[in-house]
């Protein structure tokens, strides 16, 4: 296709510019606005520690597990030295553990099981260990959806309730259906090389198949998709802070 970039949101190669696009800023934001529904959704809303919650994933999720990804394969083509990645993943998830083991301590420690899996799950599926057990669309759904939301209002609430489930659920899915909608957009981009045919109409005319008219549809929903989600999670925090 025309645009060889490895995604929509992939700034030109080199220097400042691959540490942007190594952060996926539109998914990260997408995954982060489900920890303040999380925070929003439990009775009593915490600012202070939404603010460290929100920290603690943006440093997990959107600098540790991408620089594990792209450590991994190099999907975004980066030019970040391996050395760097090893450093950025290790020292994210490590200060994001240690905010977390903080926040444990001083309010429940059943939070530190919430920590720790969530450091296990951004090694294993990052890394596709345990022969790529973690690595599927379900784990990705779990660990980026329903998790942070839970995370949260747990950390809040000090409790489940069936709100939490229930918005775990809607994160679960709708990161599922980003997944889908994100695969056929990864392939086309990252792997075809080219693409070659025509879909015929039942009134006889013909309309050419490339890798833009495949990826077309579902990279303009994931891009919607990620502004709704944002925009969810504010108009909640508004309705908090009002």
């Amino acid at each position: 296709m025309a645009d060889a970039r490895p995604a929509f949101y992939a700034l030109a190669p080199g220097g400042w510019r691959d540490y942007v696009t190594l952060l996926h800023p539109p998914y990260t934001l997408w995954h982060l606005s489900y920890v303040a529904v999380g925070a929003a959704l439990a009775p009593e809303m915490k600012w202070g520690l939404l603010g460290w919650t929100v920290l603690a994933f943006a440093l997990a999720m959107g600098v540790g597990a991408h620089a594990l990804d792209e450590l991994h394969g190099r999907p975004l083509k980066t030019r970040i030295p391996g050395r760097m990645l090893s450093v950025l993943a290790a020292v994210s998830v490590a200060v994001a553990c240690a905010i977390g083991i903080v926040l444990a301590f001083a309010s429940t420690l059943w939070l530190l099981v919430f920590v720790a899996a969530g450091a296990f799950i951004v090694v294993a599926y990052n890394l596709e260990l345990f022969g790529g057990a973690f690595h599927t669309d379900l784990w990705f759904a779990a660990a980026w959806g329903a998790f942070p939301l839970l995370t949260a209002y747990f950390a809040s609430a000090h409790r489940l309730r069936s709100e939490a489930v229930a918005a775990a659920a809607f994160a679960l899915l709708t990161s599922l259906a980003q997944r889908w909608l994100s695969t056929p957009v990864r392939l086309m981009r990252r792997q075809v090389a080219r693409v070659d045919g025509r879909i015929e109409l039942r009134d006889g005319e013909t309309l050419p198949i490339d890798a833009a008219f495949i990826v077309r549809a579902p990279e303009a929903a994931l891009q919607v998709l990620a502004a709704a989600f944002v925009l969810l999670a504010a108009a909640l925090l508004l309705f908090r802070a009002a």
